[in-house]
């Protein structure tokens, strides 16, 4: 046997099953794949059997973590070389090993290293997303869990110097420079040292003495690394073999090693560097930077732990422990330190953790005084968190947002309506708005991000949002939160998504500390009731009354509304109106919370055949920031976008046409005809979203794609409504039947205690 690929696996049957999927595709294949159980609790033996064509070696781990299933892995290996891939990864292309083990055993090498694309996707969805033409190359050192971004390919090419000629010995030290640069100086921290991608000649291994560290848990690769370094006489970088590693979108329900928060973490890690440099010359360059990255490691990280930790064991015993360790690093590589560094280094070998503090606290200061100089927006941030956070809270103060401060509309807008008709005087009223909109009763508005929205999200007593309030909010002691939410599902949220294509990758855990925070949650119906408890693994109260948007939908005047809304946005007499309304795609977007749009209908076939009977407003998601030019539709395509109340739109159309919008549910109180078009029908459920119900089965209207289908169901609309009302009937019950026009009433009882 050549090759041994070693995989421990604790448990991810999903993932596992990306892992092997890739090791079966492998153009080389006089490999192994030593599977070993480190406790977990899944049968993998279905799933190994599927891969017969694979050699698989299912063993047990001999102890417990991934240091002694690697340990258990190395003993049970047979190949000539060992390769170590964690079971939550995957290879890049299937040409890896072929690639690896050619140039292996051309040089002669104790080991090579390679680099890595990190993908916070499946295998599929990888696949599916990445284009490595299109990839921006990003180096590793700026690549830690929590960036931005979906698929990012490590790049390590830019250490090009002194390919000139060597000799022999030269050129073999210079190549360990090389890998000792990579594989620890590039790498932030400890976590992100690794033994993953690097293949290994397993008489090296066995002769080097090289093992994992068993009584580790966090940063076992560290010293395996750094021996591994020290002793390897031949050492290469390959070019263009990538190996994927999959960072976890979920650390709330299945975290990655990297993201487990333990107390224990600290002691780990001074114990991984003690057992790294123990053997190290003083002036190995391994040694050097492991040296550079513990004191980075306490003027960084653990500085602000002594600032701001309210445990006191910061300032105390991980204080002195981190002191005894640093103490025996040599001089020479504490030089060409920063002069905040110098002083809180100081302070640490006279064991003096009050000077510490106030070392870091000074350079605080001078950092925040110069990010004031350069934005000065963060004054406000800073006054919300050490000034406004001090002051009491307002026990009248409702402070009511709509879609990022973007619209007066939505449930807020009609919970404040019924609070404020009927009870004048009782409340403050603070609307977070940023458009001229002239609200109908009592009540101050702000705009968002100006100095009063950070006063009011610090001292009101009552929240009522449509959305998610920020990830800095404080909920303080007293403070009442009701989320209204802005639908009833069909796409799958937060932690029912097998996996997250947004621009904001740490979606799941985001949501998760934010909905701590919700007292109340509205839900439209048992289905959003349901749903709501799953995908925001909700336990506080759920008001269960229906949608207070959907009371306007229920008023006796509506029709008159509708007519007089469509007299307000011009619509001729005598046509009628077609509402568009589709929603966001995941993976297309500039940035957090501004996305794409590309109007798929053609306007111009629509004008030509519709245009004597119908008009169309257009009204695109509030995350789209593309703005759309209808000037040359004028008097047929109206744009809408910006209106504020889509429940007032809602009465003035005669038909909607939608796609994966959760508009449809509340249009649906309406009984009025609904065409879905749904162009990229088959991207949007399987890769991106998937559904919470069978569109095809359950929605109360054809699904269409292309703009001639919905033209033809348009001419056609009697037909289909005749066709659809059964299911029409079965769907309104189903997401429907709380609505009375009663809701804002209900939840103004139960949250404000008001008759």
């Amino acid at each position: 046997m050549k090759l041994s690929v070693i995989v421990p696996f604790s448990g991810g049957i999903k993932m596992l099953k990306d892992c092997l999927d890739s090791l079966s595709e492998q153009t080389y294949k006089d490999f192994e794949v030593v599977l070993v159980r480190d406790h977990d609790t899944e049968d993998v033996s279905a799933l190994v059997a599927e891969y017969p064509a694979l050699r698989i070696n299912t063993v047990d781990s001999e102890g417990k973590g991934v240091a002694a299933a690697r340990n258990t892995g190395i003993k049970n290996a047979t190949g000539e070389y060992i390769y170590f891939i964690d079971a939550d990864d995957f290879m890049y292309d299937g040409s890896e090993f072929e690639k690896l083990v050619a140039l292996a055993d051309a040089e002669g090498t104790d080991l090579i290293y390679g680099k890595k694309i990190s993908t916070w996707f499946t295998r599929s969805g990888f696949q599916s997303t990445f284009d490595p033409v299109e990839a921006g190359l990003v180096d590793e050192s700026k690549n830690e869990e929590g960036e931005e971004g979906g698929n990012e390919l490590v790049n390590d090419d830019n250490d090009t110097e002194g390919d000139e000629e060597l000799e022999p010995e030269a050129f073999e030290e210079r190549e360990r420079s090389r890998a000792v640069k990579y594989l620890i100086t590039k790498r932030k921290g400890f976590k992100n040292i690794s033994v993953l991608h690097i293949l290994f000649r397993k008489s090296f291994i066995e002769n080097a003495g090289l093992q994992f560290d068993e009584a580790g848990t966090y940063y076992v690769d560290v010293p395996f690394v750094a021996h591994a370094l020290e002793n390897a006489v031949k050492v290469r970088r390959i070019q263009d073999v990538y190996y994927v590693k999959r960072k976890h979108s979920d650390p709330i329900n299945t975290p990655s090693l990297a993201q487990i928060q333990d107390e224990n973490r600290f002691m780990d890690m001074l114990s991984s560097y003690e057992k790294a440099v123990e053997g190290l010359p003083e002036d190995s360059k391994a040694r050097l930077h492991l040296d550079r990255k513990l004191i980075g490691y306490y003027t960084g990280y653990l500085a602000l732990k002594i600032r701001r930790s309210e445990n006191d064991e910061w300032r105390t015993t991980k204080f002195e422990a981190i002191r005894k360790v640093i103490d025996t690093i040599p001089k020479e590589n504490k030089k060409h330190l920063k002069f905040h560094q110098r002083r809180l280094l100081k302070a640490l070998h006279q064991g003096d953790a009050v000077k510490a503090y106030k070392a870091i606290t000074a350079h605080l200061m001078v950092k925040r005084f110069f990010k004031l100089l350069r934005h000065p927006k963060t004054i406000r941030r800073v006054l919300y968190t050490h000034v406004f956070l001090k002051k009491p809270i307002k026990e009248n103060v409702i402070l009511f947002e709509s879609f990022l401060g973007k619209n007066y509309s939505d449930s807020p807008k009609y919970i404040y309506e019924y609070l404020a008709k009927n009870y004048p005087g009782k409340y403050k009223f603070v609307w977070i708005l940023d458009n001229k909109t002239k609200l109908p009763y009592e009540g101050t508005k702000i705009s968002r991000r100006g100095f009063r929205y950070y006063y009011y999200l610090a001292v009101s007593k009552y929240f009522v949002f449509n959305m998610r309030q920020p990830v800095w909010f404080v909920k303080r002691d007293g403070m009442v939160f009701l989320e209204t939410w802005h639908g009833t599902p069909l796409k799958k949220l937060v932690f029912d998504m097998d996996e997250v294509h947004s621009a904001s990758p740490l979606y799941k855990k985001e949501v998760y500390n934010q909905s701590r925070a919700w007292d109340y949650l509205i839900a439209a119906n048992g289905f959003s009731s349901k749903v709501f408890r799953s995908c925001f693994m909700y336990d506080n109260e759920m008001l269960e009354y229906g949608y207070p948007r959907n009371d306007l939908m229920h008023a006796p005047d509506r029709d008159q509304i509708g007519l007089d809304i469509r007299k307000k946005l011009g619509i001729p007499e005598g046509k009628k109106t077609i509402l568009y309304a589709p929603t966001w795609r995941d993976d297309e977007f500039y940035d957090k919370g501004k996305y794409k749009f590309t109007l798929k209908l053609d306007l111009d076939m629509m004008r030509d055949q519709l245009g004597d009977e119908y008009v169309v407003l257009l009204r695109t998601h509030y995350f789209i920031a593309d703005a759309l030019d209808l000037t040359p539709y004028k008097g047929f395509a109206f744009n809408v976008c910006k209106y504020n109340d889509i429940t007032e739109l809602y009465l003035a159309s005669d038909i909607i046409i939608t796609d994966y919008s959760s508009v449809f549910f509340d249009y649906a109180n309406l009984k009025r005809p609904m065409l879905f078009y749904t162009y990229d029908l088959e991207k949007y459920r399987d890769v991106l979203r998937g559904f919470y119900i069978d569109i095809e089965e359950e929605l109360p209207g054809p699904l269409l794609f292309t703009t001639q289908e919905v033209i033809d169901s348009i001419k056609d609309i009697d037909g289909v409504t005749a066709k659809y009302a059964d299911r029409y009937d079965v769907f309104y019950e189903k997401f429907c039947g709380w609505e009375d026009g009663n809701a804002a009433k209900n939840v103004c009882k139960r949250v404000f205690g008001v008759d």
